[in-house]
């Protein structure tokens, strides 16, 4: 039903919404909730990508947005610059994500000397600082600038995969995928040792295959160290890249139940025909297509995919189960609310018993526990679908 973790982070969840339950039941909740959520849907987080000309930021722009170099929304990429001003491009999963595409430092239009005031630095969260041969002093003027600003930044050595292509090509007999990759590092760590407090940590990176080398450890240095609205934020905009970032994605997702449920069943709530359950349909259809987007199970994401691996989307689409993958409606979700009375019911007899708090919403608990449940289920089941499409696209455990 549910594990230890889910229940600690429950009771701590429900903590916070003690005095609602005590004075206004759950319609008070419901109406906390909704604000909550409100503010978390509108979490903006601006992420600059920067550093010379030529070094692979378009196509790190694109790639971490799940986009290929041809479609619509992607950044220009080419052999020459192609950013002549800050550009943004938004998530297609989110919105409110956006990565600003600077131009290269060093051009004949922006010099390193008047570059930080033109790119207008004081707008970002954080800063990506790209490099695609060895690191120079002006990606170390940019870093000094941005520590002075108390702002986080973050190295990355780019276009790996070409530098492991010609190592091998040169090297067949002795080739070490291992030594390159370390060779490589410790030669970006050797540059920069002139950055106060030390050399950072450098991210090996292949901007068309980011499954590959040092993304999870970029992606999951920014899950600890980004403020948890805007850490959730980000990891929802995240292309479905990887079995790692899939249950970061379930474990964001997995957090919201309780309180869609509470917010379902709290606020403009309708009785069910045929069943015990009173709640909003159309917030439970909206968070149902939330997972399914977030999961990349939609369409475009898995035409995207499909290309990137070269394997036709049918591939890809054969091992999806969940029905959602057909259709989600009202009636899909009346239909599995129906078929969710039961665990329901059994939700609510093990909370009451679990959390004392929840007690005092005893009234509501039928639609909440069956609202509950059946989100969890749907969940689960498109959680599962991500990891095996992810298995199916790359034949292996990502």
């Amino acid at each position: 039903m549910a594990d230890e973790e889910e229940f600690t982070d429950l009771k701590e969840e429900f903590e916070k919404f003690k005095d609602e339950f005590e004075s206004g039941g759950l319609a008070a909740v419901a109406s906390k909730i909704k604000s909550h959520l409100e503010d978390m849907d509108n979490v903006q987080l601006n992420i600059a990508i920067t550093g010379e000309s030529g070094s692979g930021k378009s196509t790190f722009v694109n790639c971490i947005r799940g986009l290929g170099a041809e479609e619509k929304e992607s950044a220009k990429t080419g052999v020459v610059e192609e950013t002549m001003e800050p550009t943004m491009y938004p998530c297609p999963k989110n919105p409110n994500v956006r990565f600003w595409d600077l131009p290269g430092i060093g051009t004949s239009n922006f010099q390193a000397d008047q570059y930080l005031e033109k790119v207008r630095f004081d707008q970002y969260d954080f800063f990506i600082i790209i490099a695609s041969e060895r690191f120079k002093a002006n990606h170390i003027t940019l870093a000094q600038a941005v520590q002075k600003m108390g702002k986080k930044f973050y190295f990355v050595r780019s276009k790996i995969d070409a530098d492991i292509y010609a190592d091998k090509t040169q090297r067949k007999s002795s080739f070490d995928e291992k030594k390159t990759l370390e060779k490589i590092r410790q030669n970006c760590v050797d540059c920069l040792q002139k950055l106060e407090g030390g050399s950072p940590s450098v991210f090996l990176i292949s901007g068309i295959k980011l499954h590959l080398y040092d993304f999870h450890k970029l992606e999951e240095t920014l899950e600890k160290e980004l403020p948890k609205h805007k850490r959730d934020a980000f990891l929802q905009a995240l292309p479905n890249i990887s079995l790692q970032i899939s249950e970061g994605k379930r474990k964001v997702l997995r957090a919201r139940i309780w309180k869609l449920a509470a917010l379902s069943c709290g606020v403009a709530a309708v009785p069910i025909p045929g069943l015990s359950v009173v709640c909003d349909v159309a917030i439970l259809v909206r968070e149902l297509r939330l997972y399914y987007n977030t999961f990349s199970l939609d369409d475009e994401s898995l035409q995207s995919l499909a290309q990137r691996v070269d394997k036709p989307v049918e591939d890809l689409k054969s091992v999806i189960k969940s029905p959602l993958a057909k259709e989600i409606s009202s009636d899909v979700v009346l239909k599995l609310l129906m078929k969710a009375a039961g665990g329901g019911l059994m939700v609510v007899e093990y909370w009451v018993s679990t959390i004392p708090i929840f007690g005092s919403i005893a009234a509501g608990g039928i639609s909440f526990g069956t609202t509950y449940y059946m989100l969890k289920s749907c969940l689960e089941e498109l959680a599962e679908d991500s990891c095996n499409v992810l298995k199916k696209a790359f034949e292996t455990e990502v």
